[in-house]
């Protein structure tokens, strides 16, 4: 009884590896057929067809220019707007942190968020260095401020050279 089960399974396994060849005829002919195709794309890219020339002279309408004076020009900052995340975070190295932070960087390890502490700090900012326990991750803070729209207002200008950076209210 094993016996002829291990030879149908040889004869189906013999079956399906020359069934499933494919034959070099037709390689060939795909091949031809591709060389065909390429030959009359450059018999058609060879001959030039002259196509005839039209010129049509049209008048432009010109609509008059108004000039009205500018009454107020008013800027609004939608910063209600503006997405803030919300975190508790403890103050590892600054002078604390208000209401709204400017974060620009997020390190899981220390020393790298010191570093761009400092090269804050040489830039001229008055970086500070916080810690998040809950998703054991350290913040590097740029600004920090007691209002949104000024915290938006910073956001935006360290953009230029953090395009990462994000708003912080920290509870």
């Amino acid at each position: 009884m094993k016996k002829y089960i291990f030879l149908g399974a040889t004869l189906c396994v013999a079956v399906a590896f020359t069934s499933c060849k494919s034959s070099e005829s037709a390689y060939k002919k795909a091949y031809l057929k591709a060389q065909q195709r390429t030959e009359a794309q450059q018999n058609v890219t060879e001959t030039p067809t002259v196509q005839p020339t039209v010129t049509v002279t049209e008048t432009p309408t010109v609509a008059p220019v108004t000039t009205r004076p500018a009454d107020e020009t008013r800027v609004v900052d939608n910063t209600d707007n503006v997405t803030v995340r919300q975190e508790t975070l403890s103050v590892v190295d600054g002078a604390g942190l208000k209401s709204y932070s400017v974060v620009v960087g997020s390190f899981s390890v220390k020393a790298n968020a010191e570093g761009q502490m400092e090269r804050l700090r040489n830039k001229g900012y008055a970086a500070q260095l916080g810690y998040n326990a809950d998703r054991n991750m350290y913040r590097v803070v740029a600004s920090t401020f007691d209002s949104k729209a000024d915290a938006v207002q910073s956001r935006d200008q360290l953009r230029s050279e953090f395009p990462d950076a994000w708003l912080l209210y920290a509870k």
